[in-house]
């Protein structure tokens, strides 16, 4: 920006898919000049169970990062939200940020975005426009209503958010920020990671998990499924524990099959960076987790999505590497091993350029000069 006046931006980050998410933005306004950033972390990050990821965020090393520690995550989602809300609230009238922004379909970005919205700061919303199925979908686009500007990866998700009512002008496509991430050259080497982890298979695959809120009655029975297929098949894997949404619990009590058996190494959550070398050189990734459709496709690494979570998110004649099958044992075996025919690779969701687009966006003084009042733009009927 020519008169250098810097504006503050803050970020709120609330699980460890989210900062990954959003990392290769928060280093570059960090290092610009024109900029001052702000850290909110809260959420999934402060639960011991899940491995206190909150320090992955430390030691990156931003300058300005506020731990929410009072914030204990309970599994009532709505009281998370409330306790959130309030103690945001508080932060924000402290700082007094330009902008606040949030990514993807979480409660924590669901706060962000109200608190924003109401106290008449811009909200930015990252991966708006997109389908993920069961209750997040609906908190995405929720977010996006109380957005005031987008940052979507795809022409399909701004499509989506015109159809919601939101002016074309307001919504960006930039791709998917992690991707500049798995696109670079300074990822660690395969054998730094196995050696942080301990891991020593020579091929294995992932298996990542979350329960599907709307289904709750049926998560004990869909991963009792899920679990006896990936012991009969006789592979090797890497687990990441589940998101710490309703059902959970579930499924980590599911998982204490998995504890005693050499071929399976468990953990509550990987560096980012660490987690997108195993993925490029994993056999390939199964489960429900949005990591199966996004950044698998990039790598070319073959994907086993389960169940619905991800219902409507991906295309089979544009995700090529990606087989769908429900919650049954046989199929699941029978999917896992015809995986090597999906080896292909698919850059649907961005090209490793999403902070430069993001960046020149936020450097152009006329950004900043958009209304706060949103105007619902009717589609011809």
């Amino acid at each position: 920006m020519q008169n250098h006046q810097t504006k503050k931006i803050m970020f709120i980050t609330g699980t460890r898919a989210d900062y990954g998410k959003m990392k290769p933005l928060m280093k570059a306004l960090d290092r610009d000049e024109d900029f001052t950033g702000y850290i909110f972390v809260c959420g999934m990050h402060l639960s011991e169970l899940y491995g206190s990821t909150y320090r992955e965020v430390i030691k990156d090393g931003y300058d300005n990062i506020y731990i929410a520690y009072g914030l204990s995550q309970t599994q009532n989602t709505s009281v998370n939200l409330g306790n959130t809300i309030t103690c945001l609230s508080g932060y924000v009238e402290n700082i007094k940020p330009d902008m606040i922004l949030v990514h993807g379909d979480r409660m924590d970005a669901l706060a962000g975005a109200i608190v924003g919205a109401l106290h008449n700061i811009i909200v930015g919303h990252i991966e708006g426009g997109e389908i993920s199925g069961t209750i997040d979908e609906s908190i995405r686009h929720a977010v996006s209503k109380f957005a005031h500007v987008h940052f979507v990866c795809t022409h399909e998700a701004k499509n989506r958010l015109i159809q919601l009512g939101e002016e074309p002008g307001r919504v960006y496509i930039i791709g998917s920020p992690d991707i500049d991430i798995m696109m670079n050259d300074r990822l660690p080497s395969l054998e730094e990671a196995k050696k942080r982890y301990d891991i020593f298979f020579d091929k294995y695959a992932i298996l990542m998990y979350h329960p599907v809120t709307t289904e709750y009655d049926e998560i004990g029975r869909n991963i009792s499924a899920v679990t006896d297929a990936v012991i009969k098949s006789g592979r090797n894997y890497i687990v990441v524990y589940p998101n710490n949404d309703l059902g959970s619990e579930v499924i980590l009590n599911e998982y204490k099959r998995l504890k005693n058996n050499a071929r399976f190494r468990m953990f509550p959550s990987l560096r980012f960076e660490y987690f997108l070398v195993l993925l490029k050189n994993a056999d390939f990734i199964i489960g429900n987790s949005s990591a199966g459709i996004r950044e698998s496709g990039i790598y070319g690494v073959p994907a086993v999505d389960i169940g619905t979570r991800q219902s409507g998110r991906y295309s089979p004649q544009k995700n090529t590497n990606i087989q769908h099958v429900s919650e049954n044992t046989d199929e699941i075996i029978e999917a896992i091993d015809r995986t090597e025919g999906y080896r292909l690779s698919s850059f649907v969701f961005g090209d490793g350029n999403s902070t430069q687009r993001f960046m020149k966006i936020v450097k152009d003084e006329k950004f900043w000069l958009m209304g706060i009042q949103k105007h619902f733009i009717d589609i011809d009927m």
